[in-house]
């Protein structure tokens, strides 16, 4: 296997699969003649020229609407927003068009579009850059939304998500952008609706999606140095959920700790905390823990946007909890 960046495993998904299928195009800000505001589509104008590779103003609302447009009509649109937070202001294209369309139309109008983008806190972003907003579109019918960790696992899902006919929120995170992990050589798929343990463990469950994947791990690492052995349930996927592997963790465990980088209140990570404590119930010895940002928006101060995240100290606080009921 290669050792790539999680930008080149970007990269090279949708390089992949514009050259496998020509009725693919990337669209968005800075994009073509700046190689991406994070460089992750650097090289692809130079390669399939301005009519798939497109700059378009800044106006979001407008060029998610024309890649919807595009996507009925048959062609396969990736749709970058600079920011999850700027989606904002196309928010009733998504919801009100790409989440509904196929449904409206009895399924005979396809809706294959691909909206990607950083999501959630990075640094010294401040109130208005800094929103986790996986929720947001994972409540709504009609969308799949997918937040891969690893470049292993972007490049795997982001090929899924560009073939998918249905419309894809794929979140990425700048802080992930130069990362690295092995990517295989040869092509490869990895479908939605399905987790990954990234740590076995008969201890407790961890429980993640996204960014903060890497904190947890490295909490992993602090309490098996205390005689703990934590298992990492990465969910990959947030809608379509893989309700049946954190069920089958916890099984095993007994108790979990959800670890989501948004604000506790209708998030993903409560979302999956109630579910664990509804169907798990029997099963569980300790409550369930949800580590998540406080209720606050995003200070600029760096030391008080590390304080309002999710902390490898939290983590291994929460895991304590449900072990030791302290």
């Amino acid at each position: 296997m290669a050792i790539i960046t999680y930008r080149e495993a970007i990269r090279q998904a949708m390089d992949e699969e514009m050259a496998r299928d020509a009725s693919v195009f990337l669209m968005g800000e800075e994009v073509a003649q700046y190689n991406g505001a994070y460089k992750v589509s650097q090289g692809l104008l130079e390669k399939y020229g301005p009519k798939r590779v497109l700059d378009t103003p800044i106006t979001e609302e407008g060029f998610t609407g024309i890649g919807i447009g595009a996507a009925m009509v048959g062609l396969r649109p990736i749709v970058e927003w600079m920011t999850l937070n700027f989606s904002l202001m196309a928010f009733d294209q998504v919801i009100s068009n790409a989440a509904k369309m196929r449904y409206m139309s009895g399924g005979q109008v396809k809706m294959p579009i691909v909206f990607r983008g950083p999501n959630g806190p990075a640094e010294f972003l401040a109130a208005q850059h800094s929103q986790a907003l996986q929720s947001i579109y994972a409540h709504f019918p009609g969308l799949k939304v997918v937040a891969p960790a690893t470049p292993h696992d972007a490049k795997g899902m982001l090929k899924t998500a560009i073939r998918d006919d249905n419309p894809v929120i794929f979140l990425e995170a700048e802080m992930l952008y130069g990362t690295t992990g092995e990517v295989p050589e040869e092509e490869y798929l990895i479908p939605f609706g399905q987790a990954d343990i990234k740590r076995p463990g008969k201890d407790v469950t961890l429980v993640v999606h996204g960014k903060p994947l890497r904190m947890v791990l490295e909490a992993a690492k602090t309490l098996e140095g205390m005689g703990i052995d934590a298992e990492v349930v990465d969910l990959r996927s947030i809608r379509p959920l893989d309700e049946a592997s954190i069920y089958r963790s916890v099984g095993t465990t007994n108790r979990c700790v959800v670890v989501d980088e948004s604000w506790p209140f209708a998030s993903v990570g409560s979302h999956v905390a109630w579910l664990v404590s509804k169907n798990c119930f029997d099963l569980l010895d300790a409550p369930v823990e949800l580590v998540s940002s406080e209720e606050v928006p995003m200070p600029y101060n760096h030391r008080l946007e590390l304080a309002v995240q999710p902390s490898v100290d939290k983590i291994v606080a929460a895991a304590k909890r449900v072990l030791y009921k302290v």
